[in-house]
């Protein structure tokens, strides 16, 4: 029998590219999504691509009551992989305590109901923003987690710091946080990608909506940074490198391989690349001018950040495969499967 893993917010950017792969490799999946930040439309896309469709429940994890209900209906999970969270930066500083009780209170309620199984396995959707601005380069794991820059990143700490907590009063909870750096790109079907609702708070899909024409332009938040053109450097991953760690890690604690109850793995390529050099690298893959202004800094943007993916390389037997070149097509690619969509509807 197949082994039945919980994907939380599995309708989302991430998510979604996670329950492909995961039905790919033969996992029974089980989405929780509250379509707060996606759209019903993503399920037939992961249906499409792997001729699949997941167990699909739509209610909000804040509903202490709802998860409760979930976890008797459904005592045969196996694993929980939680990407559902509030994720923009600006608006976590506007509005707190909605990040608190959203990111924090829907981790607690859904650790309460595994902490009640016998071998709970976990897997955290964690980020490089618990690192700041690192001060080597590039960031280990054992890098210092940094006072946050807002709301959002605190909530990642305090999420980890839960977690590790829960492993440490229960040695039979095994978890792992991933922490990202920055995922781009779509499946390479266009069947699925980075649909943000409103104005994206991330450079890639501000990127393709203002070459599609959908914005005026692009401004490139300040020019004037320590860094060898002078704009932000980070470290873009290929959304489909993420889906395969989150893959591998899930069955390194179904396994049991994981050297402790609680371990924490940096994802990225390795390499950082400007603001300016994605956007020479999109106009090279999609043919188009990208119209762009520098502006003044954005508060609480760092330098610079990239990953040493060491760990995950020699541990989880993991790396990234997929170019930024690669990474930029794909997105462009979603992004004219979006556009398409919109008018054949209209």
């Amino acid at each position: 029998m197949n082994s039945k893993i919980l994907v939380t917010g599995g309708l989302g950017f991430i998510g979604s590219h996670t329950v492909v792969a995961l039905q790919e490799k033969g996992f029974d999946v089980v989405i929780i999504d509250n379509l707060s930040n996606t759209s019903i439309d993503v399920l037939g896309g992961i249906t499409k691509i792997s001729q699949k469709t997941p167990v699909f429940e739509n209610f909000d994890l804040r509903d202490k009551g709802r998860v409760k209900e979930f976890f008797e209906k459904h005592p045969d999970i196996d694993g929980v992989i939680h990407f559902a969270a509030s994720k923009a930066v600006g608006e976590s500083v506007i509005n707190p305590l909605l990040y608190y009780e959203n990111n924090l209170a829907s981790l607690i309620y859904l650790l309460k109901e595994l902490n009640k199984k016998e071998k709970p396995g976990f897997i955290f959707s964690s980020s490089c923003t618990v690192y700041g601005q690192a001060e080597e380069l590039p960031i280990t794991e054992d890098a210092p987690v940094k006072k946050a820059e807002s709301p959002y990143g605190n909530t990642k700490q305090i999420g980890e710091e839960i977690i590790a907590d829960t492993c440490k009063a229960n040695p039979g909870f095994r978890a792992i946080s991933l922490r990202y750096f920055n995922p781009i790109g779509a499946h390479p079907s266009a069947e699925i990608g980075e649909l943000p609702i409103g104005t994206p708070q991330n450079l890639i899909p501000y990127i393709t909506q203002t070459a599609i024409g959908e914005r005026e332009e692009l401004s490139v938040f300040g020019d004037d940074y320590s860094t060898p053109d002078g704009t932000c450097i980070r470290d873009y991953i290929h959304v489909m490198d993420l889906a395969r760690a989150h893959v591998v890690a899930l069955e390194r604690l179904m396994e049991n391989k994981e050297e402790a109850n609680y371990e924490v793995f940096n994802l990225g390529t390795g390499r950082g690349n400007s603001v300016l050099e994605v956007i020479q690298s999109f106009e090279k893959v999609s043919g188009e001018k990208l119209p762009y202004t520098i502006a003044n800094r954005r508060e609480g943007d760092i330098t610079a950040a990239y990953a040493d993916t060491t760990k995950a390389n020699k541990v989880l037997h993991w790396k990234a495969n997929l170019s930024l070149d690669e990474a930029l097509k794909s997105a462009w690619d979603w992004q004219k499967e979006v556009k398409r969509r919109a008018e054949t509807e209209n």
